[in-house]
């Protein structure tokens, strides 16, 4: 088997843009779940009546379906209710409303996590339950659960690989389309390994040295 290099070569200009695209919708997605996680476990360490429960059937839910029938959900059950989105759109929410069910355990898991003698202080010293919410619960909890973040932070980047079922020009939809148009399978499928390597490999060392630096106290030190 010989491979058609010039053909690879000539085609790294559409994988940096798809995988620049992959880059891009992972980033939005990480940030919104994050900051949606965040504001959920201010409801659960609040017990807010109603919305506590919301938040609950959300979780339940993101993390109980593949992501593939959330999409699909969006994609094409929303336009009988009148409701259409994009394909970029319905791959930012559908991703955002699972990242949202995964972090809000990671971090929940971390505030479970900080030892109980924290919270009986600062009431002791008169603070009320939103500041020792935020200032000395929800940092702990969030150096103790870092490295379970940045692992679903990666988990995150993996499953944009899902958003092709609906034609978004990913890194895997990208190569799908060639093979189709080209039938240049092993050239692609190089290709496609080399650019998911390059991405998750540097994210991996990241996580390895994160988990060590945790696990020697000198994150958030």
């Amino acid at each position: 088997m010989k491979l058609d290099t010039t053909f690879m070569i000539d085609r790294i200009p559409d994988f940096i843009q798809a995988a620049l695209l992959t880059v891009e919708i992972a980033a939005i997605v990480i940030a919104a779940s994050l900051l949606i996680a965040s504001m959920y476990n201010v409801i659960l360490y609040n017990r807010v009546p109603v919305i506590t429960t919301l938040v609950r059937i959300h979780v339940e839910i993101a993390r109980n379906t593949p992501l593939l029938i959330q999409l699909f959900f969006l994609y094409f059950a929303l336009p009988s209710l009148e409701i259409k989105l994009s394909n970029y759109d319905t791959a930012i929410i559908a991703m955002t409303f699972l990242g949202a069910g995964y972090l809000t355990e990671v971090i929940r898991s971390g505030i479970d996590a900080v030892p109980a003698g924290q919270e009986e202080s600062g009431l002791a010293i008169g603070l009320s339950r939103a500041q020792l919410f935020r200032y000395i619960i929800f940092p702990q909890a969030l150096r103790i659960s870092t490295p379970a973040l940045f692992a679903n932070f990666i988990f995150l980047l993996k499953e944009t690989t899902v958003v092709s079922a609906i034609a978004i020009p990913e890194i895997l939809y990208t190569t799908t389309s060639y093979i189709a148009l080209y039938y240049k399978t092993y050239e692609m499928l190089i290709m496609m390994t080399a650019i998911y390597l390059l991405l998750f490999l540097p994210l991996s060392f990241l996580l390895s040295w994160v988990e060590r630096r945790c696990q020697h106290g000198t994150i958030g030190t």
